[in-house]
């Protein structure tokens, strides 16, 4: 049994994970972490977990943590983890982070998007963990820098697509929806009940600190820089996230021709699903798992290639992912613990 511990266990992330490590067959949860609920038992904020899971919240202990746990999860909000990781990994753990903190490879981005990075040379060695993408590269890694959930959803039918030089790269547009529980458990006014309720908007337009992540990832793959218009929704559903992104193909390449090269890309992967011709993903059929389900279709009027990937937004877009990307550097079968099967209603 691997011994996992989670820091920041009551956020709905953190919450996401403990619900998936709880019932994974290969771990045992040995330690859960929470600065405002320290003392408390998990149940107690979470009643779900009555009878399932028993662990109290703890302050954060470097020590004690490295002394009962192999693997660690921060999920935390950014800046906090970069203060800690560098300590956990000074004692030989694996961690998974779930914040921004270690997506960048290039500090410069990171900061114009957030605040001064205090671990730079970690970022050097962090592992980007798009799962299906970066599989190679997870297997060896001590520190995984877990990719957003808009950047899931828009990476994962891109990346084949721009490393077989199927598309155009200039001109890419995504337009994504989240659920509310995209925003976090914090307060804010913006997800009050009252203001999501019968609501539905764009926010941060051309201002989402998920863009800069997604640009970088997609010049890597490129070679050179993409630009990328990305526009994000929020939708008055507690989780899920559909992202349709408007693809110009290079050359003759036809609708048939990426979803040909997704499948071939992804063929085995047991969490990326290609719809069939007759179908369009929709967001019912993933929730509570950690599948990312694809549509392709072209537009004949504009002749662009149009792409349809859902996720649920806690799962295949944060602590899922998480855990496969676990499975992937431990030398588990990538499924373990999440295998469920999706809910029909």
């Amino acid at each position: 049994m691997v011994r996992v511990g989670v820091v920041g266990a009551t956020g709905y992330a953190g919450a996401e994970l403990v619900r998936l490590l709880a019932g994974h067959p290969d771990v045992e949860l040995t330690i859960i972490t929470s600065r405002q609920y320290a003392g408390t038992r998990l149940d107690k904020i979470y009643p779900a977990f009555s009878g399932a899971v028993d662990l109290v919240c703890e302050p954060y202990s470097e020590e004690k943590i490295s002394e009962l746990a192999d693997v660690v999860f921060t999920a935390l909000p950014h800046q906090l983890p970069m203060e800690l990781i560098p300590g956990l990994i000074r004692r030989k753990k694996r961690v998974i982070d779930l914040s921004a903190d270690f997506r960048f490879r290039d500090p410069s981005t990171y900061e114009a998007f957030y605040q001064p990075h205090a671990a730079k040379k970690l970022l050097e060695q962090a592992v980007y963990g798009l799962s299906e993408a970066y599989t190679e590269e997870i297997r060896g890694a001590d520190l995984i820098g877990n990719p957003g959930c808009y950047p899931t959803s828009v990476l994962l039918p891109l990346v084949p697509l721009i490393r077989k030089r199927m598309i155009e790269l200039d001109g890419i547009i995504a337009d994504s929806k989240s659920g509310v529980s995209g925003a976090g458990r914090s307060l804010s006014i913006s997800s009050h009940f009252c203001s999501v309720n019968d609501s539905f908007k764009a926010y941060k337009v051309g201002a989402h600190r998920h863009t800069p992540e997604m640009q970088e990832i997609l010049g890597r793959e490129a070679g050179r820089p993409v630009p990328l218009c990305f526009v994000p929704h929020l939708v008055p559903m507690t989780r899920g996230m559909l992202t349709t992104l408007y693809l110009r193909p290079a050359g003759a390449v036809s609708a048939g021709d990426m979803r040909s090269c997704i499948g071939e890309a992804y063929a085995g992967r047991r969490f990326v699903r290609l719809c069939s011709d007759d179908l369009m993903p929709d967001t019912l059929n993933v929730r509570g798992t950690n599948i990312c389900e694809i549509g392709v279709r072209k537009d004949k009027r504009s002749e662009l290639i149009v792409l349809v990937s859902v996720i649920d937004n806690l799962v295949k877009g944060a602590a899922g992912q998480a855990v496969q990307n676990m499975n992937i550097m431990l030398g588990l079968n990538e499924a373990r613990g999440l295998a469920a099967v999706p809910f029909p209603l």
